[in-house]
């Protein structure tokens, strides 16, 4: 069974005006993307920022959104490292937090190889006993989960059941798909290929989109579900020039722009992220009101 279908939203996290996790803010966010239709909240992601959290504040966004979201949908906790030992600490104790799943991105900097990956992606989830989604994106991490490395995971270690795909390469999921035959659920990593990855048996999106319009972002996976392809069609291309928007400068620049813009108090992204131009700031305005997500 999967750990959800549908769309799950990387969800970013807010911070104060004195660079402190705004749980109040994290907690309203998270009500607002259940009650429109969010299937799964992913917390500690990239888009939220985790390479920049301490390991005090990821270990507590995990555990105040386990606590916050109250098994009204599953809680996917990002908790992958360049050190397998320090992506293990975190595992554990996002498990014993009460997080439903983990999403372990590939090793960045170290540039494992695919023995590698499976060593380092076994001994990790032999440390747990909760289910573990993959998460291959090499344009972050200089690292690409090849098809035949994660079928091998998927079969020789009971709970890696799910990848995430975001290396933008429809070929190589396809290959994928062929050559799991069902053995592990593939989720899109990117908002412009749901329909698509959804269309060669994908299980729905881990999403930026979702932050800043979950009902559109759920509606687009849940009319393939249920059969409706040419409305789910329609509204992912319509959807394709703000999600182009949302990705014109290094996620999660624009999208926690984006939620301060529609009246969220998100913050500011952490350095060595920084502000964003304003000439790619008034497109994303444009792009928000075309939307109707702000006058």
């Amino acid at each position: 069974m999967a750990i959800f279908t549908g769309a799950g939203v990387a969800i970013v996290t807010p911070f104060t005006a004195d660079d402190k996790v705004n749980y109040e803010e994290l907690g309203r966010m998270i009500d607002y993307q259940i009650e429109n239709g969010t299937d799964a909240i992913i917390i500690c992601g990239t888009t939220g920022e985790s390479s920049t959290l301490s390991h005090e504040e990821h270990d507590e966004c995990i555990r105040f959104a386990v606590e916050h979201t109250a098994g009204r949908v599953p809680v996917v906790a990002g908790t992958g490292s360049n050190s397998t030992a320090e992506a293990i600490r975190l595992s554990t104790h996002a498990e014993q937090s009460g997080a439903d799943a983990l999403l372990l991105v590939t090793p960045y900097y170290n540039k494992a190889t695919q023995s590698g990956l499976i060593e380092h992606y076994t001994k990790i989830a032999n440390s747990v006993k909760i289910p573990i989604i993959l998460y291959n994106v090499p344009s972050r991490t200089g690292v690409n989960i090849l098809p035949e490395t994660a079928v091998a995971l998927a079969k020789n270690v009971e709970n890696i059941v799910a990848i995430k795909e975001a290396s933008g390469n429809i070929g190589q999921i396809a290959k994928l798909a062929a050559l799991a035959d069902g053995c592990i659920d593939i989720y899109s990593g990117n908002d412009n290929e749901i329909v698509p990855i959804m269309s060669l048996g994908g299980k729905g999106v881990i999403s930026v989109l979702s932050n800043v319009a979950p009902k559109l972002t759920h509606d687009i996976a849940q009319n393939y579900l249920d059969g409706n392809l040419e409305e789910a069609r329609k509204l992912q291309l319509e959807s394709v020039s703000l999600i182009d928007a949302l990705f014109c400068e290094v996620n999660p620049i624009p999208v926690k722009t984006a939620m301060n813009l529609i009246g969220w108090n998100a913050g500011d992204v952490r350095l060595p992220l920084s502000a964003m131009s304003e000439a790619n700031k008034e497109r994303l305005k444009k792009e928000l009101q075309n939307a109707g997500l702000m006058n």
